[in-house]
């Protein structure tokens, strides 16, 4: 991909990598190798804000990579149950609509495939609906962690189905908090002066995804 601009952080399930280009996130996904063709970003955070004609190349991409990675940090201390960043992810209609209805669901719940299928008005493609989540190319923001088999199984995951439960066990962790006690963000702090990590190298490939247990796991 061309202009784009890749930012690596370490969390509680592990490195992730997160890709964006000045106008969204394209990609998160597990791991430390970088998509082919991004950039790294500076080492240092993007100062005062200008306007978006006087941003050089990627300052806007950089600035949105910060964002993702405060609003990541929330999502894991338990202050954030929704994210409030632009996304793009790339695929057919299909994988749109079923990634759409992903987003649709509600922290700290889970859906079946059956029932993201219904969602997406194609009842018969539980199989298909698989195959769109191990295709979803923005793990976590895009919560494909919370679907799952028809039996309450958590089926498979591309980082591996502990993380999936770590994820999920986190959110209803969280959900069952007070409000008061979990310290919701409504919004995403501007510009949040974050220090890259220190390995900047990060993921490529596929992102995390649930498959029903018919499709091979991711």
């Amino acid at each position: 991909m061309e202009g784009i601009r890749t930012l690596q952080i370490e969390t509680p399930v592990g490195a992730v990598c997160i890709t964006a280009t000045d106008d969204a996130i394209v990609a998160l996904q597990f791991g430390r190798r970088a998509p082919d063709g991004s950039e790294l970003p500076a080492g240092a955070a993007p100062g005062k804000r200008k306007t978006r004609e006087a941003m050089t190349p990627g300052e806007e991409a950089d600035r949105l990579l910060l964002r993702a990675a405060a609003e990541l940090d929330e999502y894991f201390a338990g202050r954030r149950r929704d994210f409030t960043l632009p996304l793009a992810p790339r695929g057919t209609a299909f994988q749109q609509a079923v990634w759409e209805a992903l987003r649709s669901i509600p922290y700290g719940q889970t859906r079946t495939y059956a029932e993201i299928a219904q969602a997406v008005g194609k009842p018969r493609a539980c199989r298909a609906v698989g195959m769109a989540n191990h295709h979803n190319p923005i793990a976590i923001l895009i919560p494909c962690h919370r679907v799952v088999g028809s039996d309450g199984s958590l089926t498979g995951y591309a980082a591996g189905v502990g993380i999936k439960a770590q994820l999920l066990a986190l959110e209803r962790r969280y959900s069952a908090a007070p409000d008061s006690e979990t310290e919701l963000f409504a919004a995403a702090s501007p510009d949040p002066a974050l220090p890259f990590s220190d390995d900047t190298t990060a993921s490529a490939g596929t992102a995390a995804a649930s498959e029903p247990a018919e499709v091979s796991h991711s």
